[in-house]
């Protein structure tokens, strides 16, 4: 008897430590779910949202039916604008792909964090240094998933690869992605030639990652290539394209006549800036498009109230603006002349800039303050209640305007464009902008400085640099002291050659 008792007994704590264990272990999975649901949980204890961040490559402010252009053909882009707030006063600091897309990522200036210029196709050693702070990271930290789809070009060596700064998946492009059709893509780690056209079939990633992180949350950058410029292939003529695009895109343009910016500029070619215009707007309508697509699987997926969506463009464009084509680094597109013309016109600095964020964001609302590319890096962590850890940056929350609240913040602009030696001129470009004068230096030659009257010249195309009125040389001495000022607050390089009054 007391044989079978003490049996009993041992299988009694035997039961007992096994159910201390399960309920050891039950109490670990459950705290450890809490943290979880903690790490997903705004500073407010809410639920944290989506983020879809949405760039395009080379679409200028202008190129948006929202911005009243007629010929360009944006349906889904307007419609998120009416659904949303739409800032008709966005800057980037840097009118150039790299520097741009660096800005983007760490809040700070381009020459802070050494891509003062376009990072090369074939360059292995340049790139951002992984050492810093991303808001893609933190949000990483924060208990998203996240994912990069599309172009990175921020550095081509593995140390540069988008997995280093917070992006958990990576489809894309390396580098800028040279085709709009039949592109090579690169999925973890593998290269494959896939058929499509690439806005396609970079939508088609997007949404495969939305659908398997539907429980959420999630920050999904897609950046689309379009529209820029194919770099794999010339046009019939041996001209510059951007073409290939779909038949639903191109149809609309093949044979369209839209208007000419600055049709009166001396030896304008106008025929060739038509058919880039065509070309151009084309390809915008295929982002947009594919845009449509991807907010309607939103949609589908009962996630569009749970999920800010940010639309906005990595820098602007001309295309017949100042008789040039292209960025900062702009070509002439005169009759006989295709030379350089380094730029920092608002046309290659000025961004077209969406958020919709249902509940949060007033519908139709406009923001004209002066806002940048470096306020979307404490923009988005006040959105999502993540801590900036303490980041330097040199943007600002702008969610009081996105509110429909007023900021007080200062409406003036300081952005700069260094170019590497070998590019075009090695300009070196400084410009202070107010809402009445715009003042820019290039401090690596003499004579190429600008002075525009914002006021009775938005489009700056009198310069008044060599003015004798008093009223220009006063906002030129003014403009001088802001941009000094600015450029010594973060140690500009640019400071060793910047004598002004000249």
């Amino acid at each position: 008897m007391r044989k079978r008792l003490a049996c009993w007994t041992l299988l009694d704590r035997g039961a007992k430590l096994d159910l201390m264990r399960r309920d050891a272990a039950q109490r670990i999975g459950a705290l450890v779910s809490l943290l979880f649901l903690l790490a997903c949980a705004a500073r407010d204890g809410t639920p944290r949202p989506n983020v879809i961040f949405i760039l395009t490559d080379d679409q200028a402010a202008w190129a948006l039916g929202a911005a009243g252009n007629s010929d360009a053909r944006t349906p889904h882009l307007d419609r998120l604008a009416e659904e949303g707030a739409r800032l008709t006063g966005c800057f980037v600091t840097t009118p150039i792909c790299s520097p741009a897309r660096a800005s983007l990522l760490t809040g700070r200036y381009a020459t802070e964090v050494g891509l003062p210029d376009y990072i090369g196709g074939t360059e292995q050693k340049r790139g951002l240094d992984p050492g810093l702070p991303t808001w893609p990271r933190l949000f990483a930290e924060a208990g998203y998933a996240t994912a990069l789809v599309g172009k990175w070009h921020l550095g081509k060596a593995d140390r540069y690869l988008p997995e280093h700064f917070g992006y958990r998946e990576f489809v894309g492009f390396r580098m800028g992605g040279k085709t709009s059709r039949n592109p090579t893509v690169e999925t973890r780690g593998e290269l494959t030639e896939v058929a499509g056209f690439t806005p396609d079939i970079l939508t088609d990633a997007a949404i495969d990652f939305v659908e398997r992180s539907r429980g959420g949350p999630f920050l999904l950058s897609l950046h689309y290539r379009a529209p820029h410029v194919n770099t794999d292939r010339r046009g019939p003529d041996g001209d510059v394209t951007w073409l290939p695009v779909s038949t639903a895109d191109w149809e609309p343009f093949r044979r369209s006549n839209p208007a000419l910016p600055h049709a009166d500029h001396p030896d304008l070619d106008r025929p060739r800036v038509r058919r880039m215009l065509r070309e151009y707007l084309a390809s915008t309508a295929s982002a947009d498009r594919n845009v449509g697509r991807l907010l309607a699987r939103v949609d589908e997926l009962g996630l569009r109230e749970d999920t800010i969506v940010v639309f906005t463009s990595d820098h602007g464009f001309n295309l017949g603006h100042h008789g040039i084509w292209h960025k900062g680094n702009g070509f002439k597109i005169l009759v006989d002349d295709d030379g350089f013309r380094p730029n920092v016109f608002d046309d290659s600095l000025r961004v077209p800039a969406v958020v919709r964020w249902p509940g949060v964001v007033p519908a139709g609302i406009v923001v004209d303050d002066t806002v940048t590319n470096l306020d979307w890096f404490p923009t988005l962590l006040d959105m999502a209640g993540v801590d900036d850890e303490g980041a330097l940056t040199r943007g600002a929350s702008i969610l009081p305007l996105l509110r429909g609240e007023s900021l007080a913040r200062s409406p003036d602009l300081f952005a700069q464009y260094a170019m590497w030696d070998w590019h075009q001129t090695g300009a070196n470009l400084r410009t202070y902008r107010t809402p009445d004068w715009k003042l820019v230096r290039d401090f690596a030659h003499t004579g190429r400085n600008e002075l525009y009257d914002l006021r009775g010249d938005p489009e700056e195309r009198v310069n008044r640099i060599r003015s004798g009125d008093s009223e220009a040389r006063a906002a030129r001495r003014d403009l001088e002291k802001r941009l000094l000022e600015s450029m010594r607050a973060i140690d500009d390089p640019a400071l060793a050659a910047a004598r002004f009054g000249e």
